[in-house]
């Protein structure tokens, strides 16, 4: 078996078939596809059914509690037979010749441990919006990947080889957001990360759990927090602690301003429950880390341990920020 795909299900019905039709038309016919119904409530676990009746390379698993899509994949993990393995949302596709490229890509470097699809943003009907935002390469090392994948200088929709994936399951620490963690780690222990030209399209759209305004968008700070964990047991240097933390404190001041601007949105029981997430992230960060402006300018400037005081100043940045647009227009 050359590859394994790995697909979370979750009340997809709407776009699961041309994601798995995607599938069934690739070139390189030597994949299994193990799909993971995370407890749909929807039609998604009768189309998964019937694509798996009619196609032996698909295998179906049935959550009886959803538990999110991290924890799915690895329960599709678990089946993993792929010499390579990859994943696939199950509100997305790729192009017929995806999975072959990887292939190739893997077989004609045995240094490769991962390989990035080419990365095309659609809108939610699938049309083409553009490519994602990153430099072009064909090979870096595993170290200098994981550096832009901190801040996703370079994308994190790859295949790799199923051995490392079995060392670095998915960290399902969160809800969301905790898988790009693994992502990190991936590259990180990778010798050398490369990138193809097939087409993984992914689909932008208001419904998906990273862009609707809800607490899962929270968990973001849950994942962060697990992420800074692992680096330090890896024993990463002293420069890459302190470049993620500035990353983990720009996202304490991003989760504020969603909070800001949605807080009437929430029902209380969520508002109290998001603001002290947000606490909880602001206590956690080493100040000592952050850059000057990062640490000082109006807005981002910790104002530890004073967490009214902190309240205080990103009500009136965000205040002012608000005023700012609405005269600019």
């Amino acid at each position: 078996m050359k590859v394994t795909v790995l697909i979370a299900v979750y009340n997809a019905s709407r776009y699961l078939r041309e994601c798995l039709d995607s599938l069934r038309g690739q070139t390189m016919t030597d994949f299994q596809a193990i799909c993971v119904d995370d407890c749909s409530a929807d039609d998604s676990a009768a189309i998964l059914q019937e694509y798996a009746e009619a196609d032996n390379r698909f295998a179906v698993v049935r959550l009886s509690e959803n538990h999110g899509q991290a924890y799915a994949r690895n329960e599709a993990l678990k089946l993993a037979k792929g010499e390579y393995t990859c994943f696939l949302d199950s509100d997305d596709f790729l192009s017929g010749d995806a999975l072959e490229r990887v292939v190739t890509v893997f077989e004609t470097n045995e240094k490769v441990d991962c390989v990035l699809f080419k990365l095309k943003l659609c809108d939610e009907q699938g049309r083409v919006k553009g490519d994602y935002p990153q430099e072009d390469f064909q090979t870096m090392g595993g170290e200098e990947a994981f550096l832009k994948s901190l801040s996703w200088q370079i994308h994190g929709v790859y295949a790799v080889r199923t051995h490392l994936f079995l060392r670095f399951p998915y960290d399902d620490s969160a809800y969301t957001y905790s898988d790009d963690n693994t992502t990190r780690l991936h590259f990180y222990h990778a010798r050398l990360v490369a990138t193809c030209e097939g087409i993984y399209f992914y689909r932008q759209h208001a419904q998906s759990v990273t862009n609707a305004v809800s607490l899962r968008r929270f968990d973001y700070l849950k994942a962060n927090a697990s992420m800074r964990r692992q680096l330090l047991q890896l024993g990463v240097s002293r420069d890459i602690i302190d470049r993620y933390e500035n990353i983990r404190w720009l996202n304490v001041v991003d989760l504020y301003m969603l909070y800001y601007q949605h807080r009437r949105q929430f029902p209380a029981a969520d508002r109290k429950e998001a603001l002290a997430m947000v606490r909880q992230a602001w206590q956690s960060i080493q100040v000592e880390s952050l850059e000057p402006r990062n640490r000082w300018k109006f807005g981002y400037c910790p104002c530890r341990p004073f967490w009214l005081l902190f309240r205080i100043q990103e009500e009136a940045y965000f205040t002012l920020r608000h005023l700012r647009d609405l005269v600019l227009g």
